[in-house]
């Protein structure tokens, strides 16, 4: 089905939603509780959920006696092996008591590069489906390096949206909503809906954000928010803390209308340039 506003992402067949760092580590990760229960209530209506979530990293990083995200590549492998464990343990645990059992992917770009492997993952992610299994896909760290990567999570989520056909994708943020320019700024204006094709070269998104324990900021979630539309899914980019009213089809954040569908949509073939682009 095509989900062409925010109200019908409630009834959305298949969903894709994504998660950040800051939204899940250090002191926020028991927010992983609440997010859990929005997509165990989405779960339990019938819908096909995946869970796109950062935070590998980020949690590992005390586990290593780190206090800021490494800058060498091998500390960081390192801390995402660490990490991913127990990421996925947490995510495990708050999802026992619903009944709604997790299963790993992880994937690099040279997977969704590679038609072999883009249908094997496919393949995989559409049998857990069928089988009930809520996904939680990540970039593969351990293995990434720094010249082939998605280069962040927002782009990553938009790639497996369209890769398994979903209906809605939900970009889950530290603000309620985009806004014109950064919103601490004087006349920074909340932006609530984009249409497909809008001219959006006026507006200040600002560069990716590196912080502490991950990356990303509101022009990569703008980036693959029209990555994602112009593959005919529709996307909502919101607070992490407003998950459940996102998933419950609420009038919140910033919508993307989705454009036509297209062949690659259908077929799951993906453009591998995207991948890398900036």
């Amino acid at each position: 089905m095509t989900v062409t506003d925010r109200a019908a992402v409630r009834t959305a067949r298949r969903l894709v939603v994504k998660v950040g760092s800051s939204s899940i580590s250090g002191e926020n990760a028991g927010k992983i509780q609440s997010i859990v229960e929005a997509l165990a209530a989405a779960h339990a209506r019938g819908v096909e959920v995946v869970l796109v979530s950062s935070g590998a990293i980020a949690t590992g990083m005390p586990y290593l006696e780190l206090d800021e995200r490494p800058d060498d590549l091998a500390t960081q492998q390192a801390a995402a092996a660490v990490g991913q464990n127990i990421l996925i343990y947490r995510y495990q645990e708050a999802l026992r008591a619903f009944r709604v059992v997790a299963g790993q992917v992880l994937l690099t770009a040279g997977d969704l590069e590679n038609p072999t492997h883009r249908s094997n993952a496919r393949r995989a992610m559409e049998r857990l489906l069928g089988l009930r299994i809520l996904p939680i896909v990540n970039e593969n760290d351990t293995v990434a390096t720094h010249e082939i990567r998605f280069g962040d999570n927002d782009r990553l989520a938009a790639l497996v949206a369209r890769l398994i056909g979903a209906d809605a994708l939900v970009l889950l943020s530290d603000i309620e909503c985009l806004y014109t320019r950064p919103p601490s700024e004087p006349g920074a204006e909340p932006i609530r809906h984009v249409e497909f094709g809008d001219d959006l070269s006026g507006f200040e998104f600002g560069s990716v954000v590196v912080n502490s324990v991950g990356t990303g900021g509101a022009a990569t979630k703008v980036s693959a928010a029209r990555l994602a539309a112009a593959s005919g899914v529709g996307v909502l980019v919101t607070s992490a803390d407003l998950v459940g009213e996102a998933l419950d089809g609420a009038d919140i954040g910033t919508w993307f209308a989705p454009g036509p569908v297209a062949a690659g949509a259908i077929t799951g073939a993906v453009d591998t340039d995207a991948i890398t682009r900036g």
